[in-house]
């Protein structure tokens, strides 16, 4: 086995990715523009999407931490916009789109165009939380955005499988195919149930935090398959437990907490990279079996179909924003009222990814009889120039659009004074705990340490106030900043003696691991992540 194109795959894209963190274009459209102009060098393999390494192999771990990264109560309070873009737009989208390419495309049987239309109707989960987190959009429409990505792969697959059983002569009904999608999507989210519990519990029991974060990295490929094994979708089991196991990471020791979000911030580095550039590089093999349509008539097939996408998505997004409201009294008195403004971005904000390639390549070469699959060339030109259409069009516009229409930034001092509030309490309490462990005397310390405790609490304490007090008017700092600087710089002063010392061979390398990791410790808790 050839293992140099993957090597060269996950190098140059993280290459590319690292690249355009230092610069305006967002790394999914600098990725896929890389792997479009690299697929043309002379030398370079082919890369062609397999689904049974897609589906499998990529999609879990890169829906399980996206899903970890959600808030499950912020899904919660969304769950009608959620389930009407995920499950609703969906179905709409695919007999929406599938129709319009039925009208488009002369000779492209009903059939064959309802697959199209399933494969291109899900807005991609690595798309959507990859820009939405670039463009800073509102927390709502983000939340919104990353729960329709994380559940509709699973109405789109499950209404592939209904249309394409009806492409190839198998007889898929209406009954057939509203029963195929319950046991998806109810089979989906009872393995998840059943499996997160479980899991979270032998997480809470692993004394190591290498064992949990191993088992961390299994969960998501375990969860899709024992849902993909009874027929029910594997998308849902993966979102289902991740979300659970999200919520109640605050059970897991500090230890594997710290080695579990570096660990799967470079697997979703890695991977989102890979996926990016991976869809740039499909060009010449999707173009390589367009025969009959090839040249400007394959052109105008895809401009139309794009358009199609973008306009079924505006046709569905305003009514399922604006009828409940309109509808319900419920609705009216506990909503704030949607604006014109957060419809139009949820709608433009709809770009479509590599599972939709990977389904479209696993549509049959052949059916029954060995006859050719009616169209399956053109579904997969179709697919792709869809996917790069949305990925560069809106994914490039929708930056300037959300500047332009003036939405409200986060509210940074409100956020502060939350947190203030917050660790205000949790200090208190926290004090008072340390009262009564002192005032027993099996916990006597001496005067010094004990002060210690209590100087750090009020370090913790007064931390997040300090953010909100006055600025250095030299270097423009808060007190908290300087401190944090200061902080810092000491310790990277007592990390090089430490080097020193074992350059000198005065303590060994075991010591020295040893001493920078609680210096490293120190480091990460006097420091906020800023990203």
């Amino acid at each position: 086995m050839d293992v140099m194109p993957l090597f060269l795959l996950v190098a140059g894209s993280a290459a590319v990715a690292a690249a355009a963190r230092r610069g305006p274009v967002p790394a999914p459209l600098l990725l896929v523009a890389a792997g479009l102009a690299i697929s043309y060098v002379p030398g370079v393999p082919d890369y062609t999407l397999d689904p049974h390494v897609v589906l499998p192999l990529l999609l879990p771990p890169l829906l399980y931490t996206a899903a970890t990264d959600s808030s499950y109560l912020d899904l919660r309070a969304q769950l009608r916009p959620v389930a009407l873009l995920s499950v609703g737009y969906v179905l709409f989208a695919t007999v929406a789109v599938g129709y319009a390419a039925y009208l488009i495309v002369p000779d492209l049987p009903l059939t064959s165009a309802l697959v199209l239309g399933a494969v291109v109707a899900p807005p991609d989960a690595v798309a959507a939380t990859a820009v939405a987190r670039r463009v800073g959009l509102p927390s709502r429409i983000t939340t919104i955005l990353q729960g329709e990505s994380l559940v509709n792969d699973a109405t789109a697959i499950t209404a592939y499988k209904v249309a394409l059983a009806a492409a190839v002569g198998e007889g898929a009904t209406w009954a057939g195919g509203i029963g195929e999608f319950l046991l998806a999507a109810v089979g989906g989210v009872g393995v998840g149930l059943v499996l997160m519990m479980p899991i979270h519990w032998l997480r809470t029991h692993l004394k190591e935090a290498l064992l949990q974060n191993t088992l961390s990295l299994l969960i998501p490929f375990v969860a899709y398959a024992a849902a993909e094994q009874v027929g029910a979708s594997g998308v849902l089991a993966v979102v289902v437990v991740a979300l659970y196991l999200g919520h109640r990471a605050w059970e897991v020791d500090f230890a594997t907490r710290l080695q579990e979000g570096a660990v799967w911030k470079m697997v979703a580095f890695v991977l989102e990279s890979s996926v990016f550039a991976l869809i740039g590089l499909q060009l010449p093999v999707v173009l390589k079996g367009l025969g009959e349509y090839e040249g400007a008539t394959a052109a105008q097939y895809a401009v139309a179909v794009f358009v199609v996408v973008v306009v079924t998505r505006f046709v569905w997004v305003y009514p399922a924003t604006f009828l409940p409201r309109m509808l319900s009294v419920r609705i009216r008195e506990r909503e704030k009222p949607p604006t014109w403004k957060a419809a139009f971005v949820m709608a433009w904000a709809g770009m479509r990814g590599v599972v939709s390639l990977a389904i479209a390549f696993s549509v049959p070469v052949t059916v029954h009889g060995h006859e050719s699959f009616p169209g399956r060339n053109l579904i997969l030109f179709l697919t792709f120039t869809t996917v790069i259409g949305t990925l560069v069009v809106q994914g490039v516009t929708l930056p300037p659009l959300i500047h332009a229409l003036k939405f409200p930034g986060r509210d940074t001092q409100a956020e502060t004074l939350a947190e203030a509030n917050a660790q205000a309490q949790a200090s208190r309490a926290a004090e008072q705990r340390l009262d009564e462990l002192l005032a027993d005397d099996r916990n006597s310390l001496p005067g010094p340490l004990a002060d210690r405790l209590r100087s750090v609490l009020e370090r913790r304490r007064n931390a997040v106030w300090e953010r909100l007090g006055q600025v250095n008017p030299v270097t423009g700092e808060s007190v908290d900043d300087t401190y944090r600087r200061l902080s810092r710089e000491m310790i990277g002063a007592e990390r090089e003696v430490f080097v020193k010392l074992r350059d000198g061979r005065y303590i060994d390398d075991e010591m020295l691991r040893t001493l920078l990791r609680r210096l490293d410790l120190e480091e990460a808790a006097a420091y906020r992540e800023t990203a």
